[in-house]
């Protein structure tokens, strides 16, 4: 195990072990379900119990039945592995959660932020594997590729569990907020409206719209071009150079959290660092970076020229390092210049990624 998600699973051991092991676990209430009456709080309380269940006892709706036992196997992995830094509720708010930069997610909203669909639809439920398997580079989110698949695929059902039962709450606290109270028939209603939007997500996968043409020297240029064109204003707030200088936020992220722009010089991609995955954060953007197909509607391949722009710039500061070291090894063994032996230090290509 990475010694991130042994670190992070150590802290969600302390504090399962330290503060919730005596205590039953509890979904803590949204903000906007505690500004209701009591009366109408109790009523979204049985709503979400009847079609989610408890912590120690989640139920799923729609889609293929699964297994009760599978579910609380999930929200057990969860709350050992994932509660610590997204909470019990999955608010993002568990106990190492303020310490953490960006701040963890919130699943209640239904919202997640690296998907291969397009930006503002449902996920599809491989996106969030495909999260769980690797992390999210660059952040606290570490990569649980060692755990069991068993657990892998039981809390990725929970946390949907977490994401369904959190939009619903959202949907009781606006009826309870504008009728007084709540009728179970539109519950039944908003059920079915939420798992649409998530069957519909395998119609919005977004489908590169031309082949990747060969990763070149040529290609590179082209898309260093279109990412400086005063056009493309992605250098507004990545930099020219891509090490994102710019100290200060550039938007709220969709969890309203204040957002900063990438350095793309690190190398470190949250959202994934192959070509399609750089492709669709590009094609479809990612709050609060913007879209940019129909920029390039009449110019399609000019997205994967700025794909390779970026991953070329992600190697920069290996590449500086590697030209440092190899600084060094010259001077401390002169002799390797002329010897006609290069050294391994020296070697630099095109992709650095």
């Amino acid at each position: 195990m990475k010694w991130s998600s042994w670190f992070l699973t150590a802290i969600g051991c302390l504090c399962l072990s330290g503060c919730q092991r005596s205590e039953v676990p509890t979904y803590e209430p949204s903000s906007a379900v505690k500004g209701l009456p009591e009366k109408v709080q109790k009523q979204a309380h049985e709503e979400l119990v009847k079609y989610f269940g408890t912590p120690l006892r989640p139920k799923q709706i729609g889609g293929e039945t699964i297994e009760a036992e599978h579910l609380a196997y999930g929200a057990e992995v969860y709350r050992l592995r994932c509660a610590a830094c997204h909470g019990v509720t999955g608010d993002g708010n568990g106990p190492a959660a303020s310490t953490m930069h960006p701040r963890p997610r919130d699943y209640r909203l239904g919202i997640f932020k690296f998907t291969s669909t397009a930006n503002g639809q449902k996920p599809l439920r491989e996106d969030l594997m495909r999260t769980v398997r690797r992390g999210a580079r660059g952040t606290s989110m570490p990569a649980f590729s060692l755990l069991p698949e068993k657990d892998l695929q039981a809390v990725v059902d929970y946390v949907l569990v977490l994401t369904h039962r959190g939009e619903l709450e959202l949907l009781l606290a606006e009826e309870g907020d504008s009728e007084g109270e709540i009728d179970p028939a539109n519950t039944k209603s908003n059920v079915q409206s939420i798992l649409r939007q998530w069957e519909a997500a395998k119609q919005h996968v977004i489908y590169p719209k031309t082949a990747e043409p060969p990763y070149t020297w040529e290609s590179i240029q082209l898309g260093r071009e279109a990412f400086v064109s005063t056009s493309g204003d992605c250098y507004k707030c990545h930099d020219k150079d891509g090490s994102a200088r710019v100290t200060e936020s550039v938007g709220k992220d969709p969890w309203g959290q204040p957002a900063r722009a990438a350095d793309i010089t690190s190398g470190m991609f949250h959202g994934g660092a192959t070509s399609e995955d750089i492709y669709r954060r590009i094609y479809a953007g990612v709050t609060p970076m913007p879209a940019f197909a129909l920029k390039y509607a009449d110019q399609p391949e000019t997205i994967w020229h700025l794909v390779h722009f970026v991953q070329y710039t992600s190697g920069a500061r290996r590449r500086e390092t590697m030209a440092q070291q190899a600084a060094i090894h010259k001077r401390a063994v002169p002799e390797a210049a002329t010897s006609g032996v290069a050294s391994p230090a020296t070697s630099t290509t095109a992709g650095g990624n």
